[in-house]
This record gives structure tokens, sequence and C-alpha cells, in this order.
């Protein structure tokens, strides 16, 4: 088959890409290099799809650029490219509209425009479009609490408004805390391992009494690449079974690292989460996907990861 891949240089979107070529596919792949985190860690991301004569880059920009000339011929369209994170969503959020909602909307109208057969569209959403309380099923509210997570349904009701009216096969994967290898640095975990390697103090917001359900990442795309052959117009979840608090995950660290973390307290952050559980009975009946990393073999990979990133040994 032939994927398209959108954010290609970014964390899920490099294993996917990876994960794709292993399976003996053609793999497009296309990120903007949007400088929320420095273009030189997504570079890097890339260097091993790189090496397969296989999968071919393009730096594109969704929102501007052609994008027919990209999906013409795709099998399938992975969409995951997007502007993620909460604080940046309260003061820019013209960034977090064009990068997620009109990016969406003219990749969707390029591949109406172009593709023939339409391909199948895999959309990568999130456990934010639930809001503040993300335990349950896909039948949960969206009630979104952040600029991200609001932005994030509205790329969803754009696919689904071009499925209803166009029929383009379109499935939705709304990914539930997604870490491991390749994390983006200003996500939680990457920033605790980080601290706890550099002996510098670690940030908890609030009272960190937050859940997590957490999912790791070769779960979370061995899901991604499943979707292809799911039902159109269908929704699921994708959470690795286990929830921890923030307190849970920096003990567990702790543990890696042999030492204890050096806490410095913040106040809440606008737009935050305070408990996610995913769901997962429906991916699980109709795909046959089960989380197969459990946390404390994902933290360690993690760990082993960002030592090597650092020059630092594991566990000294």
């Amino acid at each position: 088959m032939k994927c398209v891949v959108t954010g290609a240089a970014g964390f899920i979107g490099s294993h996917l890409a990876e994960r794709l070529l292993g399976l003996g596919h053609e793999v497009v792949g296309v990120d903007a290099f949007i400088p929320y985190y420095p273009a030189e860690i997504k570079q890097q991301n890339l260097a091993i799809a790189r090496a397969h004569n296989r999968y071919t880059f393009h730096t594109l920009d969704l929102r501007t650029d052609a994008i027919g000339p990209v999906v013409a011929g795709a099998d399938v369209v992975f969409h995951l490219a997007a502007m993620p994170g909460l604080d940046m969503g309260w003061v820019d959020f013209e960034r977090y509209a064009s990068c997620n909602v009109l990016a969406t909307q003219r990749l969707l109208a390029a591949i109406r425009e172009t593709c023939r057969p339409f391909p199948q569209i895999v959309y990568g959403s999130t456990s934010s479009v639930y809001g503040s309380f993300a335990s349950g099923n896909e039948d949960l509210p969206l009630k979104p609490v952040s600029p991200y997570g609001v932005t994030k349904v509205a790329a969803e009701h754009l696919c689904e408004a071009y499925r209803m009216a166009f029929g383009l096969p379109f499935v939705c994967l709304r990914y539930f805390s997604v870490y491991g290898p390749r994390q983006r640095p200003d996500m939680g975990y990457h920033r605790f391992v980080k601290a706890l390697l550099t002996g510098t103090p670690v940030t908890v917001y609030g009272d960190g009494q937050q859940i997590r359900g957490n999912t790791y990442v070769s779960d979370c795309v061995e899901a991604t690449v499943l979707a292809v052959a799911a039902e159109p117009g269908s929704v699921y979840n994708v959470g690795g079974g286990e929830t921890a608090s923030v307190w849970d995950i920096l003990k567990r660290l702790e543990a890696l690292a042999g030492r204890p973390p050096v806490i410095r307290r913040e106040p809440e952050r606008r737009g935050d989460q305070r408990h996610t559980f995913a769901d997962i009975s429906r991916i699980r009946q109709h795909l046959g996907w089960e989380p197969r990393v459990n946390l404390d073999d994902g933290l360690a990979k993690q760990w082993e990861w960002q030592s090597a990133q650092v020059g630092v040994r594991s566990g000294s």
C-alpha cells in the first residue's frame, strides 16, 4: 500500500512510518516543522525512516502548500499532524485553529479533489476532546476545556462532515497520554525524566493528583495500523489500560533513577485534564487490539532512551 503520514517527523508519526515500512508498505511522510520544539529533534526522529528506499519525505505545510500531488494514489492517509499542548493555545489560538482545523480541511479537500478511489483516512485525535474527566467509552460527551481540545473536536467534525457529504472514508482514534522514546520535550514524562537525569527540579502543577491512562507508543502505533481495516465512521479510544497520578509516576521514575526528584510546585494549568482512562472495549471487539506494554516497562524504555540522549548511563 501507499501510505501518507502527516506529522511524520513527530513523536507518534515517526514511529508509525517506521512500522509501516517494516510491514512492506510505501510511505510518504509530510511535516511542516512548526517550531514549537526544535527542528533538530524532529530531524533525528526521521533518521531511521529516511534510510529506507520506500520512504519519501516532503517538508510541506498543510495550511498553505499544494497537497494534491502528495496524496495522489494513496491507499491510506494517516493524519497525525497537529499543534498540541495546553499553554500556547490561550495566547496563540490562531495557530491552533490553523494547524488543527484549517490544515485538516485543506487535506480533506485535496483528497476529495485528487484521489480516485478515496483512500482510508485515519485521524489521530485525543482524549482532550472529552474534557476534564475523560473516563469511559466513546459515547462520553465532548466537553473540551482547552483550545487544543476545542480544535481537535472541530477537526473530528470536519472529517465526519466530509464522510457524510462526499463519502470520504474516515476513522477517528482518540489517543490517551502516549509516552515512550521520542516523546515531545514539553510532555510531562519527558520533563520528569530529564529533570531526574540532570538533577534539576521537577515542576508539578496543581496538587499532583491528576490521573492519566497511559499508552505506550508501540501500542498506539499498532492500533493506528489496525484502524486501516475499520468501518468508515468508526471512533475508537486508544488507551494502555493502566492509570497513574503524577506522584505515582514520579515514584516509579525515582526507582529508575536511584534518587528522589527535587520538586518545584506551580499553580494548576488552565485546561489540564483531571482524570483520564480509556474504555477500549470497542477497539478490542472490532479490531482485536490489546495494549501489550505495561507502565513500568514502558517508563523503563523511555528512561533508557532519554539517558542515551543526554549521555547519561541508565540508573547512574
